[in-house]
Parts: C-alpha cells; sequence; structure tokens
C-alpha cells in the first residue's frame, strides 16, 4: 500500500476510535442518565428514536452530497454537529428542546457506532486497498470501532466512581463525561482535515444529479440488500446499547459501574470477532459468515430474556456478542464489492440510511413495548426478527459471490 494511503488510513482509524470511544460510554449511560433524571421508558425510546432519526437524515445528505461537495469537509461538519448535539446532555432541557438536540446532534444510543460518518468511512475504505484486502481493511476499521466502544463502555462507570472516591455529585459527574464527548467530536474533525485528496472522488467520476450513473443492475441490487437490512436493523433498534442496559438496570438491579465491566466486555468480544469475520469469509465466503454467524447469536439473545438469574442472562447476553457483530464488516465489503467505486458512496449511504430510518423507528416503540407490553419484548422481538433476516438474505443472495471469491472459483484461477 502506497505510504498515502497508509497514511489516510490510520486518519481514518484514529478518528474512529475517538467517535466510537464517546459513542460507547453514550450507549451505556443514557438510558440510566435519563432515568435519574426522571424521563419514562416511553420518553427516553423517544430520545434514542431522536438521536437515530438525525443520523438517518444526516446520512441521507452524505449519500447525495458527499461526493459533491468534498468527502472531507462533510466529516468536518458531522463532527461539529455532534458536539453540538452533547449541549442537550450537558444543559439538561426539557424534553421538547432534548428531543430537538438529539436529532440535530445525531446522539446514538445504539452503543455502536452508526452515524453519517460511519457511513462515508465504509465509502472511502475500499479505494484505499486492494480488492483481496478489502474485507481486512474493514474488519480492522471495525476492530477500531469496537476496542474504542468497549473503552468507552468502561468509562460508563466514571460517575459513580467519581461520587464514591472524591465526593462528587453524579449528576455533574456526568455533565463532565458529556463535555468530554464534546472535545472527542472537534478533536475528530481536526484529523478529517489532514486526510489527502486521495479520498476524494475524482470529478469526472461525479453524475451531474444524485444518482444518475448508478446502473440499473447496482439499483436492483441495493434495493434487495436494502429491504433485507431493513429488517435486521429494525431488530436491532429494539436492542440499542441504552435499552439492553437499562433491561438489566432495572430486570436485575444491575449498577451502572457493572453495567459499565459488561458492554466494556461486549465490545471486546465484538472488536475480536471482526478478525474472526475476516478470516472465516475467506474460507467459506462472505455471505456464508453473514448468515452462519448471525443466525445463532439471535439464538442466545431470546433464550436470555428467559432467565431467572442475571448470571445466566448476561451468560446468553456474552455469547450473543461473540457472534452478532461477524456479519458487520462481511456486509460492508459485500456492499462495497457489489457495486462500482464511484458508486460506493452511494451504495454505503443507502444502505446505512435504511438501518438507521429502520433503527429510529424501532427505538420510537420499544420504550412503549417495555412500559405497556412486556419488558423483555425488545429482547425477543429483536432476536426474532434477526432471525428472518438471516433466513432471507442466504435465500436471495448466497449465489452473488463478490469479485475476490469468484476469482477463486474461476477454473483460470488454477484452483
Amino acid at each position: 500500500m502506497a505510504r498515502e494511503s497508509t497514511r489516510n488510513l490510520l486518519l481514518i482509524y484514529v478518528a474512529a476510535w475517538l467517535r466510537s470511544f464517546g459513542i460507547g460510554f453514550l450507549g451505556v449511560v443514557l438510558g440510566v442518565y435519563l432515568s435519574r433524571e426522571g424521563f419514562s421508558a416511553t420518553a427516553i425510546g423517544l430520545v434514542i428514536a431522536a438521536g437515530l432519526a438525525g443520523a438517518a437524515v444526516g446520512t441521507v445528505f452524505i449519500t447525495f452530497n458527499a461526493d459533491r461537495l468534498g468527502r472531507r469537509r462533510t466529516l468536518v461538519a458531522v463532527s461539529l454537529l455532534s458536539a453540538l448535539g452533547a449541549a442537550a446532555l450537558i444543559f439538561h432541557p426539557g424534553l421538547p428542546a432534548l428531543l430537538a438536540l438529539a436529532f440535530v446532534g445525531m446522539i446514538n444510543g445504539m452503543g455502536t457506532d452508526r452515524s453519517p460518518s460511519f457511513a462515508l468511512e465504509q465509502a472511502m475504505i475500499p479505494g484505499l486497498v486492494a480488492d483481496d484486502k478489502r474485507t481486512w481493511a474493514l474488519a480492522w476499521y471495525s476492530v477500531v470501532l469496537d476496542a474504542s466502544g468497549a473503552l468507552g463502555a468502561l468509562a460508563a462507570g466514571i460517575p459513580l466512581l467519581a461520587q464514591r472516591m472524591w465526593g462528587v455529585q453524579v449528576g455533574d459527574a456526568y455533565r463532565w463525561l458529556f463535555i468530554g464527548y464534546a472535545a472527542i467530536s472537534v478533536l475528530s474533525a481536526g484529523l478529517y482535515l489532514l486526510l489527502s485528496a486521495e479520498v476524494e472522488v475524482p470529478r469526472i467520476s461525479l453524475p451531474g444529479k444524485p444518482g444518475a450513473k448508478v446502473s440499473q443492475e447496482t439499483k436492483s441490487t441495493l434495493t434487495k440488500l436494502s429491504a433485507l437490512f431493513a429488517i435486521d436493523a429494525f431488530g436491532g433498534g429494539f436492542l440499542t446499547d441504552a435499552l439492553v442496559s437499562y433491561w438489566f438496570f432495572r430486570r436485575f438491579g444491575i449498577a451502572e459501574n457493572k453495567l459499565a465491566l459488561l458492554f466494556f466486555t461486549v465490545h471486546v468480544l465484538n472488536a475480536l470477532s471482526h478478525l474472526g469475520a475476516a478470516w472465516l469469509a475467506r474460507r467459506i465466503g462472505l455471505i456464508k459468515t453473514m448468515v452462519f454467524t448471525h443466525l445463532p447469536s439471535s439464538m442466545f439473545l431470546i433464550a436470555a430474556a428467559f432467565m431467572p438469574s442475571p448470571r445466566w442472562a448476561v451468560l446468553l447476553f456474552l455469547l450473543r456478542e461473540s457472534l452478532v457483530e461477524m456479519d458487520v464488516p462481511t456486509r460492508q465489503s459485500y456492499v462495497a464489492a457489489v457495486v462500482r467505486p464511484e458508486e460506493r458512496t452511494f451504495a454505503a449511504g443507502v444502505t446505512n440510511l435504511v438501518r438507521n430510518g429502520a433503527w429510529a423507528a424501532a427505538s420510537a416503540v420499544a420504550g412503549v413495548f417495555m412500559q405497556q407490553v412486556a419488558f423483555a419484548a425488545p429482547l425477543l422481538l429483536g432476536g426474532g426478527l434477526k432471525i428472518i433476516y438471516d433466513g432471507l438474505l442466504w435465500r436471495a443472495f448466497r449465489h452473488l459471490a463478490p469479485p475476490e471469491e469468484r476469482k477463486v472459483q474461476s477454473p483460470a484461477s488454477g484452483r
């Protein structure tokens, strides 16, 4: 890899590391913090949904405008808006203002990075490496996100630690944590300014209007993939870190410091699983890796909802998390592989947009289901929808291989 490509890749990784650290602790503390501030489960779900809806709108913007306006400039703008969103948590306004700022600042209660920046970086990374290294580059990108998210989740225990060791009021400690989140977003913006022009799409490749040079074949493929990803993401919207940590908090009385340790472990398992996914995909293919690891993870999740003790619930949840993220780098690599290089921003934007919209829709009703139907309803609904997604994905795409797999299968390859 050329020195410039390596430098750009490292800058993207470092900026992603910082962003994911903030999202990691936000995912753990958001639901608990809002609960401490007197918000109901329904209101917490609405705040999470507003943030995800803002991320969805941001993803629409990058899908149709980032290549034209400049990828670096767009990433800087998104980072600064994230810093603005922290004001909603620092100054704890009433619910209407909180919802508005959560939307504008794209406040992420997922605990995992699914921001417009995340979508745009997915389009940029494949252009910095060869095809046979694409899945590994995206796997390491996912490792960076989850490893940083793990440390961020661990940092969620700081407010209680500050109270016990130094007598700081928990509310004040939370506000300092959110100030740190704003600072991280500003620092990420500075790193994006250092990227070279290599990450941009050449002007000659840009369409005259949004989507004008996206082929019909690509549109057909993306339509099918997006419909399936919507099912998966709608299930995931019931399973944000904020809601799952709230479930453990209310169901078993697990305190924030222990939740921080739990979600630190979750993100470590997620990070390790990405490398396992890249290794496995090279041997059995991207689609098989996506389906055959994702399916058992949903079964573990559903089983966790019926456990009478925190020990068994946590064990099954950790088993789920050791597998559930293996479809992330493989899915990103597959989407980048089945479209042309100049279509990658559009493809990443559309697929992430669909996922964000579905997450937001599910998050908006997840709190209502917890409060009005069954407290474990999000786990059951989320797991069930993901099982349906796995079956449909296998049926629709098991015969469409990416270029590197077609090369291996070709008689001309000598293998």
